[in-house]
């Protein structure tokens, strides 16, 4: 009788080494050379896109000095903070009720939490817009307050469809958590309030931690959504990048492309070093508690 080979080995056998060494590397350049590209020629003195001139940091020394680069930039800080804090309370809170409690229209609930990560991002800013267009009508005809978009239109827009993002990584978390962690710390007298601050609230900080970057990503990445909801002295660095490409790709805009990736390196970094910190903070507590 024929034995059959396991998948693994026959397709090794099938597949050469050079061959899978070619698709990473082909799989590498697909991804990061463009990035590598958009830094070499932001440094390039030519005004011709994809022409190098030689080497110069001019497009970095205008951009600080653009009073409104600045001002959007400042905008758009504000609003990722803001918008991720309360998404993050928001998603982490909706994300707790949907994986802990049981109650009527949950379903729906759950459903309704994740619209905004299916649906196009022109129908959440067309959404949106009709939403404060109808609400500033009717709190202008009841309390005639004549409220307009803004910064705070931005943010509530940002906090809407972040929410969802939140609640996804923060159930993975708690999803994985072990449960009887918690009934433990009921069977001690705790309070409901202790059981979470000290033992639900450290279990689950790493998946609350990465929702919060991606939430403050997503914000800080955002045109479409912002342009529709965004009034004037609000506009945000996206928003203003996107009305450069308008006119034609320039080095500024390959500058400015540069800033927000070094900005979301650092993002990621921070969040890296942070995971590390904590896996050993765990690692000496679990050494700390079987040395006692």
């Amino acid at each position: 009788m024929w034995r059959k080979e396991p998948v693994s080995q026959s397709h090794q056998r099938r597949l050469p080494v050079w061959a899978l060494r070619t698709n990473g590397v082909v799989v590498l350049l697909f991804l990061y050379a463009p990035i590598i590209l958009l830094v070499v020629f932001s440094f390039s003195a030519s005004r011709i896109p994809g022409q190098w001139g030689g080497f110069t940091t001019e497009w970095y020394s205008t951009l600080f000095d653009d009073s409104r680069l600045q001002r959007t930039i400042s905008v758009s800080v504000r609003v990722a903070l803001v918008s991720t804090l309360i998404a993050t309370v928001l998603g982490t809170m909706a994300a707790l009720a949907l994986e802990r409690f049981t109650f009527r229209g949950r379903r729906v609930f759950d459903a309704l939490l994740y619209l905004p990560i299916i649906i196009p991002d022109v129908t959440m800013a067309v959404m949106m817009l009709m939403f404060f267009s109808q609400s500033f009508n009717v709190v202008d005809a009841v309390f005639g307050l004549g409220l307009s978009k803004g910064f705070g239109t931005i943010v509530v827009s940002h906090v809407a469809f972040n929410i969802a993002f939140v609640s996804v990584v923060v159930r993975a978390r708690i999803a994985g958590m072990n449960a009887t962690l918690e009934q433990a710390a009921s069977d001690l007298y705790a309070s409901r309030w202790q059981a979470f601050r000290y033992v639900t609230l450290p279990l689950i900080a790493p998946g609350v931690f990465g929702g919060a970057l991606l939430a403050l990503t997503l914000s800080l990445d955002d045109v479409v959504v912002t342009q529709f909801v965004a009034g004037p002295g609000s506009t945000t660095l996206p928003v203003y990048v996107f009305s450069l490409i308008r006119k034609g790709v320039t080095p500024t805009i390959n500058s400015v492309s540069v800033i927000m990736l070094v900005a979301s390196l650092i993002l990621v970094a921070g969040s890296v070093a942070l995971q590390r910190a904590n896996a050993s903070r765990g690692r000496q507590q679990l050494q700390t508690s079987g040395g006692t």
